[in-house]
């Protein structure tokens, strides 16, 4: 039996890891589709649309990571929040991320620091310094505020809009972790000391991403990117959780990260009755 095609639609704007990907994709037998403007590329979603649409690539089949639509044809994402956001329904794409507040649940043993999930409304009340950030996109800079009144004002965010306070926590060392039914599918090392480091994943961060996992595996999608570090005391922390189908695999495996990047935005009609509940 010949398998269908899938597809892998990218933004108009490649950054380096989406480059790995793509390269990593066509390898694969992926189609590409790169788009030209922030929009659904001319003829995704038309009947007929998978023959002969996109960049160079094979139609053969590229594993068994993917999930076919309900034509036979699975399309897939990689690309930031905007664009995503506009593409994908149109597609038929399900955009799998964390819930809003997963980070500020999660216990303190994990986290090694206060973290709230609240409005920035209520943010503006702070009278101390904070790390500030949007929980699934780059809406509000995730950056350290020296107090409430630093924050992007109510004439540009709506004051109801959900951020993530939490103390502030200097990591020595970062990794991002590629997760995929409920294990750490790749992994690597982004930063040292604040900049950017790669290099591999060491044992101790893998296994500090199984621990995540078993405390609170169940409460993720079943394809997800979390970031973890350490800091100068050897304390192992989550520092967030990221999209997927919207982040960097910097030094991870790009085909595993690639197999984490299609399970997390893949076909709505291919949903697992788990992850319907962590659709964006």
């Amino acid at each position: 039996m010949t398998c269908p095609p899938r597809t892998l639609v990218l933004p108009p704007r490649l950054t380096a890891s989406a480059r790995t990907l793509r390269a990593t994709a066509l390898r694969r037998g992926l189609r590409i589709v790169e788009a030209t403007a922030s929009a659904v590329p001319e003829g995704l979603g038309r009947p007929g649309w998978a023959e002969g649409t996109g960049r160079a690539g094979s139609t053969g089949c590229a594993g068994s990571d993917g999930h076919a639509g309900s034509d036979g044809h699975a399309v897939h994402l990689h690309a930031g929040p905007s664009f995503a956001d506009v593409v994908a329904p149109t597609l038929g794409i399900a955009l799998l991320e964390a819930p809003a507040d997963w980070l500020a649940r999660l216990p303190r043993t994990l986290t090694q620091r206060d973290i709230r999930a609240t409005t920035i409304g209520e943010a503006y009340r702070l009278r101390r310094p904070a790390f500030v950030k949007s929980p699934n996109d780059k809406s509000i800079s995730a950056l350290v505020y020296a107090d409430g009144s630093r924050l992007p004002g109510p004439d540009a965010v709506d004051p109801a809009t959900v951020v993530l306070v939490s103390d502030v926590m200097t990591f020595a060392v970062e990794y991002r972790l590629h997760l995929l039914d409920g294990a750490v599918h790749a992994a690597g090392q982004y930063a040292e000391a604040g900049r950017l480091r790669l290099g591999p994943a060491d044992g101790d961060a893998l296994a500090f991403g199984r621990d995540v996992l078993a405390a609170a595996g169940e409460t993720l999608p079943s394809a997800i990117v979390v970031d973890v570090g350490r800091d100068d005391e050897g304390r192992w922390a989550v520092i967030e959780a990221n999209a997927a189908w919207a982040s960097g695999c910097y030094s991870a495996d790009p085909d595993r990260a690639l197999e984490t990047v299609l399970r997390a935005a893949g076909p709505t009609t291919a949903l697992s009755p788990h992850d319907r509940a962590f659709v964006r």
